[in-house]
């Protein structure tokens, strides 16, 4: 008998997704993943739960239809890490026009079954605060209602939940060999030490490694086309006071976004360039920044320049190659690709997807595998993600509540804790009863009991973990601090309870 009905390479949202889905199913599940949960491209994209407006352009009706029903999902699922974001749309001269728009977030608005969250409407840009920021040019605009996402808190959260519903969870784990016979033999480097497992169902779930796990792990031919493409943002501080966001068009067709993000900053991007070699040294080039500058420098009147980015990163998409001549004209949509054989064991390879999907994404690769294992339906859409069970409308209720629980703190502090953890708040803070319960604090208000929290629950065991997945500290900490932040992570790593 195989140690485990499933097995997921990858520690992504769609893996996570996936381990979470099939375990709240009873399947025995182990997901392992070379670096941190998370690490990849789950990590890098623009934080956003969105139906993709631009996508209507392409047709892809059943891809923005899904994105667009899984936004009030996910919101209602973790309202800690998930929150409504309305988005300003200014109509460039020479660019899409008015009537063209309008008639597509129409259809935004419609195609979703959208009940939480508000319709479009129209702005006057030239007296509106939300065009106060804008160059003089932009008269009139629209604004939209979309989602923003801490992307990867919603890889931790998945994976917390998968863990405590039997999941085996193996960050800093590869696999470096999978043998197929009836079951899967696997070989795993779990942290330099070598071990083997067996499973009766291999899921490629690598997202830009899968090709390389295709071709050097399994060792068998790519059964489908692989379109690796490089999106790249960069972080400055806040260009507008409001907690809107700008979707702006580029000259070229394309669109950037203009976000706030960690409260005192805004976030651009994205770009699509096709990419080749290797994933993990992705690193946005000085053209993709100048690009990314440009195109805000048309439209707000605060220009940004090179000295102004404080921090700037890049991912990798995996898409289906669909034959797309541009990048950014590349397919978004998942695609599901089950390589089964007599008396071999089966093995699903998941190509693309966007993190706004990755539930659909799950539910969609277990029903395709169902004839494998006993089947039970479907369960996480009414299912709260860990520290998210309370209403969609509740944040600053909970922040209130956080500040009688615990009057040491202050309401900056309280507020990132909860849209941090949610109600998980007590593990962070563990009965402390005073400010100096906490311990150290290693800057901005990071300290030692977040740490260890983060250590012994959330797999972090890096600077890098907590300082820009874990949390955005990172953009806030002195370089001093950072470096006391890796002292203290470099102790023995805790394994989770």
């Amino acid at each position: 008998m195989a140690d485990f009905d499933l097995a997921i390479i990858g520690g992504g949202i769609n893996g996570v997704g996936l381990a979470r889905d099939a375990a709240g199913r009873g399947l025995r599940v182990l997901l392992v993943e070379q670096n941190d949960l998370g690490s990849g491209t789950s990590s890098a994209s623009s934080k956003l739960i969105h139906g993709g407006l631009r996508y209507l352009e392409h047709g892809a009706l059943r891809l923005v239809h899904e994105a667009l029903a899984e936004r009030e999902v996910l919101l209602r699922m973790a309202p800690h890490i998930v929150r409504p974001l309305r988005i300003v749309l200014p109509v460039a001269p020479g660019g899409r026009s008015a009537w063209l728009m309008r008639l597509g977030l129409f259809v935004y608005d419609h195609l979703g079954g959208r009940r939480i969250l508000p319709p479009t409407r129209s702005l006057d840009l030239t007296h509106h605060s939300f065009g106060h920021p804008l160059n003089r040019r932009f008269r009139i605009g629209f604004e939209f209602s979309d989602c923003q996402v801490d992307d990867s808190r919603l890889v931790i959260f998945n994976a917390i939940d998968a863990a405590a519903r039997g999941a085996q969870i193996r960050p800093r784990t590869r696999c470096v060999r999978a043998e197929r016979s009836d079951v899967w033999r696997l070989i795993l480097n779990d942290h330099g030490r070598r071990d083997v497992v067996s499973a009766r169902l291999l899921i490629n779930a690598a997202g830009p490694w899968a090709g390389f796990v295709n071709d050097n792990v399994i060792r068998l031919p790519a059964p489908g086309r692989l379109r690796l493409v490089k999106g790249s943002h960069i972080v400055v501080r806040r260009l507008f006071e409001h907690d809107r966001g700008y979707l702006l068009q580029s000259p070229d067709g394309r669109v950037v976004f203009a976000l706030p993000f960690a409260r005192d900053f805004t976030l651009i991007g994205t770009t699509d360039e096709d990419f080749n070699g290797d994933p993990a040294a992705v690193a946005p080039t000085g053209e993709e920044i100048t690009y990314l500058m440009q195109v805000v420098n048309g439209y707000f009147r605060q220009a940004i320049d090179v000295g102004d980015v404080k921090w700037a990163f890049a991912g990798v998409r995996s898409l289906y190659n669909d034959g797309a001549k541009k990048p950014e004209d590349a397919t978004r949509d998942y695609h599901l690709v089950l390589d089964e054989r007599f008396r071999e064991a089966p093995l699903l390879t998941i190509y693309g997807g966007k993190i706004t999907t990755y539930r659909r994404l799950a539910e969609a690769a277990l029903k395709r595998i169902s004839h494998f294992f006993p089947y039970l339906p479907p369960w996480t859409a009414r299912a709260p993600l860990p520290g998210g069970d309370f209403r969609y409308d509740a944040l600053e209720a909970q922040v209130a509540h956080a500040r009688e629980s615990w009057p040491f703190l202050d309401e900056r502090h309280a507020r990132r804790l909860v849209q941090t953890y949610g109600t998980r708040i007590d593990r962070v803070l563990a009965g402390a009863k005073t400010a100096a319960d906490l311990g150290e604090r290693f800057g901005a208000d990071l300290t030692e009991a977040e740490l260890h929290y983060l250590k012994q629950q959330e797999w972090a065991e890096t600077a890098e973990d907590v300082l820009w997945r874990r949390t955005k500290l990172g953009l806030t900490l002195t370089e001093v601090e950072r470096q006391a932040v890796g002292r203290f992570m470099a102790a023995p790593p805790a394994r989770p309870v």
